[in-house]
């Protein structure tokens, strides 16, 4: 597949502070791949460069194989933007300002747009001044939808808007990849990832710490077990791969290894279960195992800066 994004050893520097300090990102042709990380990781900075907001310390990074410093222009017209905390023209009417936005790429598909505003529940003749976080970021999504694209970057999107609102924007995503687009997705709701996404990069103190399918990632984790079984904690502890092995009333409930079940499997058949939950690791285990110690996590200096 045709590389839309591609960066190799990124590096930004605030001052003395690294935002980014060697970063690889690769996102393919009509994929959703989502970028996650805590805060101060570098996951807007990275946006920032791609866009030709900012220019990189070092390393390299091309938008549909151009420069995004040197050719932001050009790069501009065939994507769209939502950042996470969306500023509007305060004298505008929201309808105005979606107008205005989508005029930056040609102008908005009027059908279209009268879709988009239904489904997201905005009443475009309000004054900017008067939306909540919730309609302005409506606005923002509206223009960018209005208008096909073929790379939408997306930097926490649905920030503020309630799960309804969230699920149009679901739908609205699974529409334009179905329509062939490439979208960037950062967002700090792992459920909203794990549904929408094909790949997911995950980056630490700027830099890429796993990159994958969800499905390649969860090799790289737990399953959880929870079990009715009379089978001794010690005789499961004690096997490879078992984490926290605990009682909770009846249920014996442990991790395990994603590569060690079969040995598992087998101590429980022997001793007969009566109810069995096992789940698999969801896109939050995956994220807290790298930073649930929050170790390896910028400094407050840093956070501050990216």
């Amino acid at each position: 597949m045709t590389s839309i994004v591609e960066a190799t050893g990124l590096t930004k520097h605030f001052g003395r502070v690294k935002a980014l300090d060697g970063l690889d990102l690769s996102v393919t042709g009509g994929e959703v791949h989502g970028f996650l990380g805590p805060n101060g990781a570098g996951k807007s900075t990275t946006i920032r460069v791609l866009l030709g907001l900012i220019r990189a310390t070092g390393g390299h990074a091309t938008v549909f194989g151009r420069d995004p410093w040197r050719d932001a222009v050009a790069i501009h017209r065939e994507l769209a933007y939502v950042p996470g905390d969306v500023n509007l023209w305060a004298g505008l009417t929201g309808g105005e300002v979606i107008d205005m936005l989508a005029s930056l790429r040609g102008g908005a598909d009027a059908s279209l747009r009268a879709e988009l505003i239904e489904e997201f529940e905005l009443d475009p003749r309000i004054k900017c001044r008067n939306y909540s976080k919730g309609n302005r970021q409506k606005v923002a999504l509206i223009a960018a939808f209005a208008r096909p694209a073929d790379l939408y970057i997306f930097d926490e999107p649905t920030s503020g808007l309630d799960p309804v609102m969230e699920a149009v924007f679901r739908k609205q995503v699974a529409r334009v990849k179905q329509d062939g687009a490439t979208i960037l997705l950062s967002s700090h709701i792992l459920s909203e990832v794990e549904e929408l996404c094909d790949r997911v990069t995950i980056i630490r103190a700027g830099r890429t710490a796993e990159t994958g399918t969800l499905s390649d990632l969860r090799h790289l984790t737990r399953t959880n077990f929870s079990a009715v079984t009379t089978v001794d904690v010690g005789a499961v502890a004690s096997l490879g791969g078992v984490h926290d092995a605990h009682r909770i009333g009846d249920r014996l409930v442990f991790d395990v290894d994603s590569d060690c079940l079969q040995p598992v499997l087998a101590v429980l058949a022997s001793s007969g279960v009566h109810a069995l939950t096992v789940a698999p690791p969801s896109l939050e285990d995956l994220f807290l195992r790298h930073y649930g110690d929050r170790s390896g996590a910028a400094e407050p200096a840093e956070r501050v800066a990216v």
